[in-house]
């Protein structure tokens, strides 16, 4: 975890929330000069940090709200930091809590430079990230109306079964296989939403990979060049990492994609792991994706995940390969490579 200890002439807290935000601003000394609860409305905020503009950093916690205030200082020229909700321990504990106490608490974590770092996605590609996130939300809203469909026909125990129906080609007699017209009716819904949210998405994904083509097409191919990865996942992966060079150490990125467990010890006894939720999740699915499609159809990743799963069990051998994967996305980025199946498969 990276903390923030650059030293200023003013260090500003910020308790954000969606129509109000209480500001907090201590000098260099720990005093503080200015402590006021203000809507949030950019030329209000501006106004109250004219005075101490000079040598001034703005910190707040990641919270749904921070693009616009981290857009806002970046026009303005004014430093930002973006702190770490998980982390930020100091502002979750005490005996009373409210928005002037924490707003003063970010502040000194600031100027005491135990502000926990959270990373700033640049507003070039966060908008992208944002509605690829949406699709994949979409998504799994048409598969959940999928097992809507399958669990009906479970119900009503169906003599024949209803095959793969996710796909539009085995669908044109689906209705039929239901008698009772009420549920028959069921179904027609079903398949109305799946069939609009298929229409969606498929607009919505040319529309985002002619967006990734201008962002940066030299990535997303070599992302493609891994075995099994297509349009989505190489999508997921490029605006889920955004920049290689953000994380110093190959230890710091499978980290942040969730593929390591750290260990919790103490006077040489282990405790178990912990921190299993903190990074991002939509690596953490991508990756997790990326070798199930690997596996398919391929014998020698297939004889690799056997030799894994003889010794560690089918589950570990499927996180080994994640976590094989997620260093080979690294290197792969970072030098600028295709992906290479010897390698990966190496023992």
């Amino acid at each position: 975890m990276k903390f923030y200890t650059k030293q200023h002439a003013f260090y500003c807290g910020v308790d954000l929330h969606a129509d109000a935000m209480y500001v907090c601003i201590l000098d260099s000394t720990g005093e503080v000069v200015l402590h006021k609860n203000i809507p949030t409305k950019p030329k209000v905020f501006l106004k109250l940090i004219k005075p101490y503009r000079d040598g001034l950093v703005v910190g707040c916690e990641c919270m749904f709200s921070w693009y616009w205030l981290a857009d806002l200082c970046a026009d303005e020229s004014i430093d930002f930091v973006l702190g770490h909700a998980l982390y930020m321990k100091a502002i979750h504990g005490g005996k009373a809590k409210n928005d002037k106490i924490d707003s003063y608490k970010i502040a000194s974590l600031l100027r005491g430079g135990n502000f926990p770092i959270a990373y700033t996605y640049p507003k070039k590609m966060r908008a992208t990230r944002d509605l690829l996130r949406r699709r994949n939300h979409l998504n799994r809203k048409r598969a959940e109306l999928v097992a809507h469909i399958q669990n009906t026909a479970t119900q009503y125990n169906l003599p024949e079964a209803l095959g793969r129906i996710a796909k539009p080609s085995e669908r044109s007699e689906l209705t039929k296989k239901f008698r009772d017209p009420i549920v028959r009716a069921i179904v027609e819904v079903d398949l109305t939403m799946i069939e609009h949210y298929e229409e969606l998405l498929g607009t919505l994904e040319r529309h985002l990979e002619k967006i990734a083509f201008e962002h940066d097409p030299i990535s997303l191919a070599l992302l493609k060049s891994i075995p099994g990865v297509g349009r989505i996942l190489a999508l997921v992966m490029l605006y889920e990492i955004e920049n290689i060079s953000r994380f110093p150490r190959v230890q710091d990125f499978v980290s942040y994609g969730r593929l390591v467990k750290p260990e919790k010890s103490s006077n040489g006894k282990s405790y178990g792991h912990s921190g299993k939720k903190i990074g991002n999740a939509h690596l953490r699915w991508a990756f997790g994706e990326a070798v199930v499609m690997m596996l398919k159809g391929n014998k020698p990743a297939q004889e690799v995940k056997n030799r894994l799963a003889s010794k560690h069990g089918k589950g570990k051998a499927m996180a080994i390969l994640s976590h094989r994967l997620g260093r080979a996305v690294y290197f792969m980025l970072k030098n600028q490579v295709p992906f290479d199946p010897d390698r990966f498969l190496r023992p």
